[in-house]
């Protein structure tokens, strides 16, 4: 059973827009870390985005200022808004989390199956 459901990808042309979205299910206590890697072909899986359970954020230079991550605490859920994509977006994009399963004490890093992102010019 997966522990982690991605949502959301497809095919776009370059300045659209997509919302990827990732949720984690199971005996969850808590969650620390979140966040999003891509893989293009031919190329290594690159961080994307990331965001703490506090909400802090860090991002790839590449994409700052038209990826926005965020989380909802309650649902177990990630997700990544792109804005004014471009073709080399184009990628798998894989999700991650940081879960610590009840009755444990440290996190265990659990991912998504991937979403393929294409972004025509």
């Amino acid at each position: 059973q997966r522990q982690l459901v991605e949502s959301g990808g497809g095919l776009v042309q370059a300045g659209g827009s997509l919302r990827l979205s990732c949720a984690a299910s199971g005996s969850i206590f808590s969650i620390n870390a979140m966040g999003w890697y891509r893989q293009a072909p031919g190329k290594q899986r690159d961080l994307v985005a990331a965001i703490t359970s506090g909400g802090s954020t860090n991002y790839k230079d590449s994409v700052k200022g038209r990826l926005t991550i965020s989380r909802d605490n309650a649902k177990n859920t990630v997700y990544l808004q792109m804005n004014s994509l471009k073709p080399e977006d184009t990628a798998v994009y894989y999700c991650y989390a940081d879960l610590i399963r009840s009755g444990t004490d440290y996190p265990t890093r659990y991912w998504g199956q991937g979403t393929q992102v294409t972004v025509s010019s």
